[in-house]
């Protein structure tokens, strides 16, 4: 389990392709303080595990499905990535709650700067997009971000100084691919409502009943 909190940027010093799998190994330095073999780094959004380390360096296996799922296959050696450990139960939430489990990718549309904030416009699927809510979260490569505006085709947020400087947003350029992570609360709360998905038959949970214990 994640925050969203972007601890360190890393760069990926080698790719090790097989056929349809990868193993990156990724330069990175304060997250390797306290690392432990199995232990859970998000990278660009997805969970990890640390397969290796040194003490410049850590190893971690790329699976299909987070190929399929993300923009992990256009790395290159070279290429910066936002990074993360997993969060400590006695520390601060500074965040939301990120799995580290990518629902699919977008592609930015826009970046336009108002002052001293940046403007971001992401373009996503419409299985992914009604899950976006104004003034909800939304992981984007991993950051925890807050959804400013909301279209039938796009989600716009908008972008902090610190949080520029201090993840790999600053070098994205429009038409580049994001991995996306939507709020958990809200695919949980489609299924309970909906049954969707499900294979113990329809949800005991209605909107009747969720308006009489006055929600």
């Amino acid at each position: 389990m994640f925050t969203g909190i972007i601890e360190e940027i890393g760069e990926v010093t080698q790719i090790q392709k097989r056929d349809k799998s990868s193993k990156l190994i990724i330069r990175a330095s304060s997250i390797l303080e306290d690392l432990k073999l199995g232990d859970s780094i998000s990278t660009n959004g997805l969970c990890l595990t640390v397969s290796a380390f040194n003490h410049k360096e850590f190893t971690a296996d790329v699976m299909p499905e987070s190929f399929k799922r993300s923009n992990l296959g256009e790395l290159t050696v070279g290429s910066k990535v936002n990074l993360e450990r997993a969060v400590a139960l006695n520390g601060r939430f500074g965040g939301h709650i990120v799995s580290g489990h990518i629902d699919g990718t977008g592609k930015i549309l826009s970046i336009k700067k108002e002052e001293n904030a940046v403007w971001f416009e992401f373009q996503t699927t419409v299985d992914l997009m009604k899950y976006v809510v104004e003034k909800g979260s939304i992981t984007i490569d991993g950051i925890s971000l807050t959804v400013a505006h909301v279209t039938s085709k796009s989600f716009s947020v908008s972008i902090i100084p610190h949080t520029i400087k201090e993840t790999i947003l600053s070098a994205k350029k429009v038409g580049d691919k994001v991995n996306l992570e939507n709020d958990i609360l809200g695919k949980y709360i489609e299924k309970l409502l909906t049954g969707k998905d499900s294979f113990t038959g329809p949800s005991l949970l209605t909107k009747d009943k969720i308006i009489d214990y006055g929600f």
